[in-house]
């Protein structure tokens, strides 16, 4: 039975690298991997998917002969994927493959505000292991309140997913180390977050510095892999996080952290 691993965030966070790298880093480990697809509308990927959404499914040509802008003619397209997704889940089965790598769109209303994508993510997983990794551009998390409004998102999209999931830092070789390693310290210390949206905002003026810190808590509860997806650094830590998910025993998939906001 294969292993999922479900790549999500925001347009920009570097998907479509990490899918890249990581079935590389897999092959190169002597396991096999597959890469699918499920942006319609991406132009242009920086690997050769084995099975691409766009064989079913094209946002362009749906733009073209419906008039809908970008965003909604790749709603419209997951939408329509719902008819053809036995096939598709056909056709990745066929390639009995070790891991199924997902690449997914970053418009992430897709899966946090309508049903059609948490639904073709449950028809293409079934009851197959899985983990999900949530991608933050580091560079947009400098400041602590982007740093906690991304963890805000990630939280979300655990919540309406029920994945198991894992927080990926990208882009960790455009900042100096001594940055990464101070944003690292925010997500290990919610005291030391809250500090620093603190020193951005006057908290009083919005929440109550005590509920900004129980939520810093519950958001920080998940395991951060910080990586780059130019040096490869950072991708045997993430490997072993993927592997304590999907082959860490019936206990530790069941018992992933749920955080209550």
């Amino acid at each position: 039975m294969p292993y999922f691993i479900i790549v999500l965030g925001t347009a920009g966070s570097g998907k479509t690298s990490l899918t890249s790298v990581l079935q590389t880093y897999l092959v190169s480990h002597q396991l096999d991997a597959i890469t699918v697809n499920l942006d319609p509308a991406v132009e242009s990927l920086p690997y050769k998917p084995d099975i691409d959404v766009r064989d079913y499914v094209d946002a362009r040509e749906i733009m073209r002969k419906t008039g809908l802008g970008p965003n909604g003619s790749l709603i419209a397209s997951i939408d329509m994927l719902i008819t053809n997704i036995s096939d598709l889940k056909e056709e990745i089965d066929s390639y009995r493959a070790n891991y199924v790598i997902l690449d997914t769109p970053g418009q992430m209303e897709i899966f946090a505000f309508r049903p059609t994508g948490p639904l073709v993510l449950e028809s293409i997983v079934g009851d197959h292991k899985v983990a999900a990794l949530f991608l933050t551009d580091i560079t947009y998390a400098t400041r602590p309140s982007s740093l906690f409004s991304a963890l805000l998102l990630a939280a979300s999209t655990h919540f309406r997913l029920k994945y198991p999931q894992v927080n990926v830092l990208t882009k960790i070789d455009l900042l100096p180390r001594e940055e990464v390693e101070k944003i690292l310290a925010m997500l290990g210390d919610p005291e030391q977050l809250v500090s620093g949206i603190s020193s951005e905002h006057d908290l009083r003026l919005l929440w109550d510095p005590g509920d900004v810190e129980y939520i810093a808590e519950k958001l920080t509860i998940f395991e951060t892999i910080p990586v780059s997806n130019t040096t490869g650094e950072g991708f045997d830590d993430l490997y072993a996080s993927i592997q304590r998910i999907v082959a860490g025993g019936e206990d530790y998939y069941t018992e992933e952290p749920n955080p209550v906001l």
